[in-house]
């Protein structure tokens, strides 16, 4: 009998906010980045559910200098009566105990994003302290918090002891009512405590949105210049999805459709733009769906049926022609589906929200397009007709394009003799433990195949710049031989056969020169990975290597210098006796001096490429990459200041 069996003395009982403690990420997501942040989304969430139910019309969010973030909003204030079965107040309760809110009494929030009643309890416990300060009935009430638990009872202060003007900055609307919630997140549970104004403020130009009346306001006290940004909305998610695609050349006007079903409030907007990427955003009581769910399945299929039942009526397609597919349907198209309902009746998997659960969402959203679409596309066939020829345009390519892809990834390609381009494949046969450098340039590429580890480096030399994605469909991306070869080699796929799971590699690493030609061929990979291999950046499998700049002697001391400023620092350390040289490019390193700075895991820089936001990444690679000069003009202007010019 096994002597590993535990005992009753063994288990243990979590008490209060201890499982937020012990376990952060199952309640915020991460101890990362995306975590941290989330502590400011579950509070500003907080007062969005009172504006949504009719309290209050303004947030006010600041991200103080001393590194703690004040929400505030004129809402209807916590309740702080004692209830009594607890001995404590509501307040206290709403802030230190698990499940415990408003939010499960019927009638209390018709619509909320807050299903658990976890939220403040959950930023209480991750955060060093916390001060909640309530107006509410004409009086101010005060409570601290230390990692979760009350250290004050709460008391009632005098408005002139509440920094209101620092707080409050609206000349027009008077904060009589509301909650004040400032909180420092414990560096004892995140990896950092630096709060990002540029995510959270295109996070609340979202919320506003989506919320139209409401107004949100954003501060940052922490540096010298201050920055602020107030967004206010009438237009919601039509002028959402306008935004969207300012930088875009629109096939359709933006279509806009609302509808209610048994208490659930639906709203879809769309357009088609030329172009081939698309780009669909969830939202389910204003909570950003990052994962989708039933709502966007029912939008797909709503979608696909509406549009071909359409063609068909309007005899836009023959009887004899195949049915446009869900992927042809939505090439072009960029959409929202926000749909709100009762509280209590929400399901959402995990407390971040990633992802709706109810299964009859899908129903409704489907019914919703079928109704309001189709009878659209009949009342003006002009647009009808507009999204059926984009999608039969999108439907040959696909053909052609999968006539492409099979004689491309036919079986066993990579098992021939002759690899593709110019591979220099590893030795280990598992994925998990190999890594892909592809190298710019057949200089660089050859440095890089002397000086790699040959039993898990693999080295994929490109031939200049490869084709720009973004301006071309999939049958013409096969049929360039770079990355053709890029696909081959990968394993993966790409479009409809795209499988991340098949890549034999774990790490793909772009290695570029450290010019403006390097940061070039960059920007071209990065498009192709962004919209056609998603999956690979998502489950973090890209990184870009950092190559140094500069080499700097002086006597028997040698340094690789990977930035100017670092530069500037050495000189100034070392004095004027030094040697300087500068490497323009990868090819001007020998095998070994590639291998020490660049390649070798041991002291190598690599950046991880991350998609923090979809949708402001969408835009980003529309302006640099797309057929629109002028927002690429703009964009590089505004940028000038902040790059490093090699002349």
């Amino acid at each position: 009998m096994s002597n590993n069996q535990y005992k009753a003395d063994q288990i243990k009982v979590l008490e209060g906010l201890d499982p937020v403690r012990k376990r952060p990420g199952m309640f915020i997501g991460s101890t990362g980045e995306q975590g941290l942040h989330h502590l400011v989304t579950e509070i500003v969430n907080n007062s969005v559910d009172e504006i949504l139910s009719g309290r209050g019309n303004r947030i006010e969010v600041t991200l103080n200098q001393d590194g703690s973030v004040t929400v505030v909003d004129n809402a209807g204030g916590i309740p702080t009566e004692i209830k009594e079965e607890y001995g404590k107040s509501a307040l206290e309760l709403v802030m230190t105990k698990l499940h415990a809110g408003a939010k499960f009494s019927e009638g209390a929030y018709k619509i909320s994003g807050g299903l658990h009643g976890v939220g403040s309890s959950v930023v209480n416990a991750l955060s060093k302290c916390m001060t909640v300060i309530v107006f509410r009935n004409g009086k101010v009430y005060k409570q601290e918090y230390e990692r979760g638990e009350a250290q004050t009872e709460v008391e009632e202060i005098k408005r002139k002891e509440v920094p209101i003007q620092e707080l409050w900055t609206s000349k027009y609307t008077p904060l009589e009512s509301g909650t004040v919630v400032t909180f420092f997140p414990d560096k004892k549970v995140f990896d950092t405590t630096e709060f990002s104004y540029k995510q959270l403020r295109d996070q609340f130009k979202e919320y506003a949105y989506l919320t139209p009346g409401m107004t949100i306001k954003i501060r940052d006290l922490r540096k010298e210049e201050e920055r602020e940004k107030t967004f206010y909305f009438e237009g919601g998610i039509k002028s959402l999805v306008k935004s969207i695609n300012k930088h875009k050349k629109p096939i359709t006007p933006p279509l806009y459709f609302k509808a209610e079903k048994e208490e659930v409030l639906i709203e879809i907007a769309l357009q088609w733009v030329e172009g081939f990427a698309k780009n669909i955003l969830c939202f389910a009581n204003n909570i950003k769906n990052l994962g989708g769910g039933t709502h966007l399945t029912g939008l797909k299929s709503g979608l696909t049926r509406t549009i071909n039942d359409y063609a068909r009526e309007a005899e836009l397609l023959d009887k004899d022609d195949e049915n446009l597919s869900g992927q042809d349907v939505r090439e072009g198209l960029t959409g929202v589906v926000s749909i709100k309902m009762n509280a209590e009746n929400i399901q959402f998997e995990g407390q971040t929200k990633t992802k709706l659960g109810n299964s009859y969402i899908r129903g409704f959203v489907s019914e919703t397009i079928r109704e309001k679409l189709g009878d659209h596309l009949e009342e003006t066939p002009s647009v009808g007709k507009s999204i059926v020829q984009k999608a039969e345009t999108a439907a040959r390519a696909r053909k052609a394009a999968s006539k492409a892809r099979k004689t491309v990834m036919r079986k066993g390609a990579l098992k021939s003799t002759t690899l593709p381009g110019k591979l220099a494949d590893c030795s280990e046969s598992d994925p998990e433990k190999c890594e892909l450098f592809i190298v710019e340039g057949d200089s660089a590429g050859g440095s890089a195949k002397q000086g790699r580890d040959r039993r898990f480096q693999a080295i994929l030399p490109l031939r200049g710049k490869i084709l720009n994605v973004e301006k071309a469909n999939l049958n013409r991306i096969l049929s360039n031989k770079e990355i053709r070869n890029l696909i081959v080699a990968l394993g993966t796929g790409v479009g409809e056969s795209f499988d991340p799971e098949s890549s034999r590699y774990e790490k793909l690493i772009i290695m570029c020169d450290a010019d403006v030609d390097g940061k070039h061929i960059e920007t071209l990979l990065l498009t192709l990975f962004f919209r056609y291999m998603h999956e690979l950046i998502e489950s973090g499998n890209l990184y870009m290597a950092k190559p140094p700049l500069y080499k700097i002697s002086s006597g028997k001391k040698e340094e690789w210098v990977y930035s100017e400023k670092e530069r500037k620092e050495l000189e100034k350390e070392w004095g004027d006796n030094i040697r300087i040289q500068r490497y323009k490019g990868l090819g001007e390193m020998n095998p070994i001096q590639l291998w020490e700075t660049t390649m070798n895991p041991e002291n190598r820089i690599l950046k991880k490429v991350t998609i923090e936001d979809a949708q402001k990444a969408d835009e980003t690679f529309t302006k640099l990459m797309g057929d629109e000069v002028a927002p690429r003009k703009r964009f590089i202007q505004t940028r000038a200041k902040e790059a490093e010019l090699d002349i």
